[in-house]
């Protein structure tokens, strides 16, 4: 038997015999690997762990804790729940079913419409199909065959998919009676799947056109064991429980109204979130020297054609005439830093030059994925536009990847890092593209930053890293993101003088840290579940006389609190002192200070944290020392002896 050599991540080559597939290679390096394995990647691409492998191939085994395991995984689980949705409803019309970030999801088109009623009875079917071990075998039809199929089964969503496509040859995947277009790759058999729950439904326009007809879109997950999607469906149950804009209404921070839809109202303690956080904002600028900037909001059109925005972002843009000119409301604040920079003759002494800007832009967002502070209409950017010489790049993608840490662990993110890449829709040469992204590239090798690749999903105008915080539920957010710009200064012709005395063309950076504030509020109440740390908290004392002799003294102490900066009240209602510190506690207060007698004889304060419960009996003065440390320090746990 002929052997064949395949080389492994880790450099070493493993020898097979001719013909042996993933799952053997995963079996030859031990058991433990060949039962997780899900799929296999094959010099660079994803592949069915049963096919055949050739000699001198690079291969990877993939388990469902890689990202393109979970895909392989889950979307074999979105094949099943298609074929048992046929089951339970033969006169059903499937549309397309991908595997999404912690799950997967089928659009479907029946009539009359499926409910959540529905999913004891599809979940049945999907359980039944599991246990019979049906395997994902792949075939590929010509064209006319494929459309032809599906022509007979009257689906005009999957023949309008397959007209599409340049491809003579269609390939399909069957497990049992089903048949499904798709590219693969997927699962060996269906016996993979051992546990899985439809999750929710929701409308969704048949290829995002709201002109199209409205078709449900079913979401699940799928998992490997029971006790991984149990954990994952308390994670789900807390992030209910947890959701911003219903913690947002029951905290008084914010509220939409249809007067504006998709455009946030902040309410006074709400404001004071936001202020603190531009006040970290601007201190932490401050100390990096960079120069803070306002730009208009409406700007004549012409400048967004300058820019690119007019051609690469013109659906997304609101737009009005003033004097018969046209102008449009910015959904970035990039071009006008860049008419700030060319307001002067540039030396090379003054770069590089850093611009911070609060701006305010609107994007118009389709009603349907409107999601409070996550998907907004108008939101705040802390956009920055550093302008650079060339062989400042480096250096300056490090101090704001150092910049992004020092904030981010302010609030106890964790987060990993991407390297985005040229999208479809871009602007300049490729050699600019080239010269941008290993720019970038090198300045993440040299900090020593764990990254990884996301081809084509870089803005139109440059490469990016991106930024991704993990909350304390495991989810992932895309918060701050540095991107390098070759392409915006040629188009607004950028000069400085340099060393030589001729003039040169700046490299721009881009860059957000809170990315949009308001969506970093969001993320920040659902990580807290709106309780903040102290130095964030609206209200970061709330006074509790045990009765009304001591209200007097209970006004002192707010006052001298107030004095000092710090934000207090006093709780004066006719309620028990129990059900005034249970109402504190729920409006997340930090600290709650019991005042009797006793406390006004000695000038102190009774102390209750609000997860910490009794923390004694302290003078007024070091219960004040505590809590200015805590804020000082930005701490996340009450500062204690």
């Amino acid at each position: 038997m002929s052997m064949i050599s395949i080389k492994l991540p880790d450099g070493s080559v493993k020898e097979l015999e001719e013909g042996k597939n993933g799952l053997d290679l995963a079996a030859s390096i031990g058991p433990r690997l060949a039962k997780a394995a899900v799929a296999v990647e094959v010099n660079g691409e994803a592949q069915g762990l049963l096919t055949p492998l050739n000699d001198g191939d690079t291969v990877s085994i993939l388990t469902f804790d890689s990202d393109a395991g979970k895909d392989v995984f889950r979307h074999g689980a979105s094949h099943i729940m298609a074929a048992a949705i046929l089951k339970v409803r033969p006169d059903a019309h499937l549309a397309i079913g991908p595997a999404i970030e912690d799950g997967f999801y089928y659009d479907v088109d029946a009539d009359p419409p499926l409910s959540e009623t529905d999913f004891p009875a599809i979940e049945k079917a999907m359980a039944a199909i599991v246990n019979a071990n049906e395997t994902f075998e792949r075939a590929d039809w010509p064209k006319a065959d494929a459309l032809a199929h599906y022509k007979e089964v009257d689906n005009a969503y999957k023949t309008e998919l397959i007209e599409a496509l340049e491809d003579g040859v269609i390939s399909v995947y069957t497990n049992g009676d089903f048949v499904d277009l798709c590219r693969g790759p997927h699962l060996p058999s269906t016996k993979y799947i051992k546990a899985f729950k439809l999750l929710s439904l929701a409308g969704a326009y048949w290829r995002g056109d709201e002109k199209r007809p409205m078709l449900q879109r079913i979401y699940a997950t799928a998992f490997p064991s029971k006790k991984l999607l149990d954990e994952h469906l308390r994670l789900l149950e807390e992030a209910e429980k947890r959701d911003h804009r219903k913690v947002g209404k029951q905290l008084d921070l914010f509220s939409f109204h249809q007067e504006g839809p998709g455009f946030p109202f902040f309410h006074p303690k709400g404001m004071i979130i936001l202020n603190e956080l531009m006040e970290f904002w601007r201190e932490e600028h401050r100390k990096r020297e960079y120069g803070e900037i306002r730009t208009p909001i409406i700007l004549d059109r012409k400048l967004w054609e300058q820019s690119g925005h007019w051609d690469n972002y013109k659906e997304n843009m609101y737009f009005t005439q003033i004097d018969d000119r046209d102008f449009a409301v910015k959904p970035m604040n990039c071009p006008g830093g860049m008419l700030v920079y060319k307001t002067a003759l540039r030396s090379y002494r003054e770069l590089p030059l850093r611009l911070a800007e609060v701006g305010t832009v609107h994007r118009h967002e389709k009603s349907g994925v409107l999601h409070g502070l996550f998907r907004a209409r108008v939101f705040t950017q802390d956009d920055a536009h550093i302008f650079m010489t060339p062989d400042q790049i480096q250096d300056e993608v490090i101090g704001i990847i150092d910049f992004v840490d020092k904030v981010y662990s302010s609030f106890g993110f964790e987060y990993n890092v991407e390297l985005s890449t040229r999208p479809d829709k871009s602007i300049g040469s490729g050699e600019m593209w080239d010269k941008a992204t290993e720019g970038l590239r090198a300045a993440l090798e040299t900090k020593g930053v764990e990254f990884k690749i996301n081809e084509g999903d870089g803005a139109f105008y440059g490469p990016k890293i991106d930024f991704h915080v993990r909350d304390c539920l495991k989810r992932s957010w895309q918060c701050a993101t540095i991107q390098l710009d070759f392409a915006m200064p040629e188009k607004f012709d950028l000069e400085y003088v340099g060393s030589d005395g001729a003039m040169h063309r700046p490299v721009v950076i881009h860059r957000v840290i809170y990315g949009s504030i308001e969506r970093f509020l969001g993320v920040l109440i659902e990580h807290f579940a709106g309780a903040f740390p102290t130095w964030l908290a609206p209200t970061q004392c709330m006074i509790i006389p045990i009765s009304d002799a001591q209200a007097d003294y209970a006004e002192e102490v707010r006052q001298r609190l107030f004095d000092l900066g710090l934000r207090a009240e006093v709780d004066l209602n006719k309620d028990t002192m129990k059900y005034k510190i249970r109402t504190a506690q729920t409006r997340q207060v930090p600290y709650m200070l019991v005042v009797g007698e006793r406390e006004r004889e000695n000038g102190a304060v009774s102390v209750r944290h609000r997860r910490k419960g009794d923390m004694g009996a302290i003078p007024l003065e070091r219960f004040i020392e505590h809590i200015q440390k805590e804020i000082r320090d930005k701490a996340l746990e009450p500062v204690t002896e």
